[in-house]
């Protein structure tokens, strides 16, 4: 008895040791640690977390820790051990988005993540994510999503005549216009996009929301991310067996929702690999022009080697990633724009004009019954219309669906820098680099960059689409797959699907903006970062996630005239 007593000492003996260590000993040796950073509010327990991710006060905040600190600094995590590097430093940035390999996603988000969608591209690393992107990026090649511009009009004017419906019964002696939860409505018209353009089903999102597998992605992406609390999610990151053995309403929501993802998503992946092998057997090559299906067509390639082929669970996990990362990205985007211009009259009378003279007469028109060479031949000229370009730049600018993104050290490396680094006792390091240690978190502030004014200029918190026509040069060198921006990031894991995102944007655009007047209901809208930038209407958030504003059909459209 005494032996084992004093092994279970020793034990908890070395525990503590390893612990103090981790906590308060190995910190000290951090590289990050020699830098400037700003004050840790609480104590030993303490974060700077909360101000930086926080998308109401984040831009003022990166605006004087920059000023103070210069552009690349420490910053505490989730605890004294947690020393992290934040840098605005648009070489550091280039550096790590381009060293995809040695700066990762950190295994939490990746498992949250997986969790939840599977391992798609959103949580792959290394040789998985490259084989994964090498199968998907045909889907996304130019001539495959010009076949999903149709779809894309289509679902478009279908939200168009729901909501000339609403306006059609909206009381004629009302003291004030329809009001509608834009983001709700436009969040069911792309999943109904989504749903078309990546599985080739129509979830019929737009009429109701019955459908099995719309609800159940529904209640997975909001419900589940939306309004999990930090406790939950930590539970199902850092202990997920604790809810096989307590469940409680969120895991039997993830359960449930799972179980009908993979059986009728997995019942269309069958039915499309034998539509697939029926067209090969016969000479007559399947023509599915979904996402799904050009993902099985790729995996079997003639001339993609056997090892570099996904497995289905990969397919399905990817056409799930597809499923967020379409739908409630692009839909945020167009909220979000929607909302700028019911708060600035000028831009979007300024816009419906360009588009109205642009195709004079189309916007009352049904577009449904137009060919496919007639919708893209709209496209054609929509797409290239300055304003809109212009509008479409500045609201993903300013309120980028996605606020933030953090990598981890892989290995120890040397960070590049432009700007000076400034050190914790107030000098300035002489050598234009960063260390960073193994197993160190860094912040790529995506809003901080998009809204930098040293970059952007003085009115950089402000919506001016016209600053495109007049880029400041500094705004011109900046890192980012789009736009100068890093609204779709950059390098190797970079957004796939950005060209089908402005196609979903620019076309809902018009079509709405021709179609409606947006003004803002007299309610305040904010952006909050829940996984992605929600708009909430100011201390309501518990109603979940909202964006109402009036809106009117437009008088001079025969559509509104004929109501």
């Amino acid at each position: 008895m005494h032996a084992i007593l004093s092994t279970g000492l020793a034990g908890l003996a070395g525990a503590v040791t390893y612990l103090v260590y981790q906590v308060f000993i190995r910190p000290r040796f951090n590289p990050l640690s020699r830098l400037a950073g700003p004050h840790v509010k609480g104590g030993l327990w303490g974060t700077n977390l909360a101000e930086i991710l926080s998308a109401t006060i984040s831009a003022e905040v990166h605006e004087i820790w920059t000023e103070v600190y210069g552009r690349s600094f420490r910053i505490r995590g989730a605890g004294p051990w947690d020393e992290r590097l934040m840098t605005l430093d648009p070489v550091s940035v280039t550096y790590i988005m381009k060293n995809s390999t040695v700066y990762e996603k950190p295994w939490q988000s990746r498992k949250l993540i997986s969790s939840l969608i599977g391992c798609g591209m959103l949580a792959a690393e290394g040789q998985m994510h490259k084989r994964q992107r090498r199968i998907a990026t045909p889907a996304f090649s130019i001539q495959n999503l010009r076949a999903l511009v149709p779809l894309v009009f289509r679902k478009g004017d279908e939200l168009k005549n729901k909501w000339l419906e609403f306006a059609a019964a909206h009381p004629k002696d009302s003291q004030a216009p329809l009001q509608l939860d834009v983001c709700h409505w436009v969040s069911r018209a792309t999943f109904d996009v989504i749903g078309v353009a990546g599985f080739d089903y129509n979830f019929n999102a737009i009429q109701g929301e019955t459908n099995e597998l719309f609800n159940a992605y529904k209640d997975m992406f909001e419900i589940v991310i939306s309004q999990g609390s930090g406790l939950a999610t930590a539970i199902l990151i850092y202990v997920p067996w604790w809810y096989k053995l307590f469940p409680n309403k969120i895991s039997r929501t993830i359960d449930q929702c799972q179980e009908v993802i993979k059986r009728v998503a997995g019942n269309l992946i069958q039915e499309k690999k034998r539509k697939i092998e029926e067209g090969l057997k016969s000479g007559i090559p399947y023509a599915g022009r979904d996402l799904l299906s050009l993902l099985l067509k790729s995996n079997v390639a003639v001339d993609l080697p056997p090892d570099q082929r996904i497995s289905d669970e990969d397919i399905l996990n990817n056409v799930n990633t597809f499923m967020f990362a379409g739908s409630d990205t692009s839909s945020l985007a167009v909220t979000w724009t929607l909302h700028l211009l019911a708060n600035h009259l000028e831009f979007q009378t300024k816009l419906r004009d360009e588009m109205l003279s642009a195709l004079p007469g189309l916007s009352s028109q049904d577009i449904s019954q137009f060919t496919e060479d007639e919708i893209h031949t709209v496209y054609n000229t929509i797409a290239s219309l300055p304003l809109l370009d212009n509008v479409v730049k500045e609201s993903i600018r300013l309120i980028a669906p996605v606020h933030s993104s953090i990598r981890v050290a892989t290995k120890d490396d040397e960070i590049p820098t432009s700007y000076p680094v400034v050190l914790r006792d107030g000098r300035v390091d002489t050598k234009r680099s960063v260390s960073i240690e193994k197993g160190s978190f860094v912040h790529i502030a995506v809003d901080g960059f998009n809204k930098d004014k040293e970059f952007w200029g003085p009115d950089a918190w402000q919506f001016n689409p016209d600053r495109w026509d007049d880029l400041p040069e500094a705004a011109k060198q900046l890192p980012g797959l789009y736009a100068n921006t890093l609204t779709f990031s950059g390098g190797p894991r970079s957004c796939i699907g950005q060209r089908f995102s402005l196609i979903e944007i620019k076309s809902f655009i018009y079509t709405l903006v021709t179609n409606f007047v947006f003004e803002p209901a007299g309610l305040k809208v904010v952006p909050s970062n829940v996984v992605l930038t929600r708009p909430y209407l100011s201390k309501r958030h518990s109603e979940g996630s909202q964006c109402p504003l009036f809106i009117t059909p437009y008088a001079g459209s025969e559509s509104s005239a004929d109501m």
